[in-house]
């Protein structure tokens, strides 16, 4: 099978931090699958690189710039988008008591107010043809909360709940809505939060990955970018057309508990 013929061609994909980690491994598994894959990310050049790597178009833009996410700005960006993938995140690990409201803000910003506007622009054109895939790429801290991370599982847990709000609205239009929620990635994102996790744990930051990241997991190692991508993409296939309002753990066994 080639991209040409696979199960998602003619689909137009748009994925927000598209340029690494989860979000590129998403973006190829999409143009695999024969999707033609706008790749949306504020670093200009990888966002073109790996636009270019697939055959896909880029969107250099900072999501957290309000001119950026005007209505006629999204307007534009999401003309003729089928499938929405609300990837893009940052993270910031700090106590409440001194958590900047500053810090905490953006998160909220980036990680649940972007992808409602992102999904409020989208749906329009969903429901005039008929079709729609919205994968919100969670976490398990969507479902489960850890300290120290206010901002991140606030945003991730209201971001569970707009993913099914829209599950419920766009049912009757052929559009669905669900959450993908891995354990910690292997991904730039979670590299950058070690020493951070060794600061506020007061532990040395070797032991972070044991002590901390994956002390809840049955299975004891990350998560691989392309295993998310695979399911991501299986989410934006006609084969999951009644799979909507759902959260979609890959955690290894975190969530059992």
């Amino acid at each position: 099978m080639t991209p040409a013929d696979g199960p998602l061609s003619g689909r137009r994909a748009l994925v927000t931090g598209g340029a690494s980690g989860i979000g590129f491994a998403v973006v190829q598994e999409l143009a695999a699958r024969g999707a033609h894959v706008v790749v949306a990310d504020r670093d200009r050049a990888g966002c073109e690189e790996a636009a270019m790597a697939v055959g896909g178009s880029s969107w250099a833009v900072d999501l957290l710039d309000p001119a950026a996410v005007a209505d006629d700005r999204l307007a534009e960006a999401l003309a003729g988008v089928d499938i929405l993938v609300n990837n893009a995140g940052i993270q910031h690990v700090s106590p409440i008591e001194d958590f900047a409201p500053q810090d905490f803000r953006r998160i909220i910003t980036l990680m649940l107010e972007v992808p409602f506007l992102l999904v409020r622009a989208a749906l329009p054109g969903m429901y005039a043809r008929g079709f729609g895939r919205i994968v919100n790429v969670s976490s398990v801290h969507g479902l489960r909360a850890s300290p120290y991370k206010s901002a991140y599982v606030a945003a991730k847990h209201g971001l569970e709940g707009l993913s099914k709000v829209t599950a419920l609205e766009g049912g009757a239009h052929g559009v669905t809505s669900n959450c993908v929620n891995p354990g910690y990635v292997r991904t730039p994102l979670v590299e950058k939060q070690l020493a951070d996790q060794a600061r506020v744990h007061g532990i040395p930051e070797a032991e972070v990955l044991e002590r901390i990241m994956l002390t809840e997991s049955a299975v004891k190692r990350l998560v691989e970018p392309a295993e998310v991508a695979s399911l991501v993409a299986w989410l934006a296939g006609a084969e999951a057309a009644m799979v909507t309002g759902a959260s979609y753990t890959m955690d290894g066994g975190w969530s059992a508990r």
